[in-house]
């Protein structure tokens, strides 16, 4: 996703955070638990290897994860929420439930006016 420019009220801010088809799901997943790559890879199907890293990076930089590199003969990595990434999934909450709100009261007006339309004319 193309970076929005900077403004003002930080709207922009927020949505280059969340920005791309797959950060809010990560976001989700990994406040659920930490999540090992292949673990998210299988979470989110669809997924390519190449996006999910780019994303991971770019939340990683933006300091709403964290990836946590466990030593040993084989490598081990975990990607987990850091505490200022639970403040923008708090938030992202709000936005979901907004959205909901929002199918709701479209599929409520999409009724009304198939309504009107099956009336006969007067």
């Amino acid at each position: 996703m193309k970076k929005l420019q900077h403004d003002e009220c930080g709207f922009a801010a927020a949505l280059n955070a969340i920005g791309g088809k797959w950060k809010t799901m990560i976001l989700w997943e990994v406040n659920l638990a930490p999540r090992r790559f292949g673990e998210l890879r299988r979470l989110l199907p669809g997924v390519s290897e190449k996006v999910l890293t780019q994303q991971l990076r770019e939340m990683e930089t933006d300091d709403l994860i964290e990836r946590t590199v466990f030593p040993g003969a084989v490598q081990r990595v975990e990607y987990s929420v850091t505490a200022f990434g639970k403040t923008l999934n708090d938030a992202v909450c709000v936005l979901s439930k907004w959205g909901k709100e929002h199918e709701r009261h479209m599929a409520q007006r999409q009724q009304a006016v198939q309504a009107d339309l099956s009336r006969p004319a007067a």
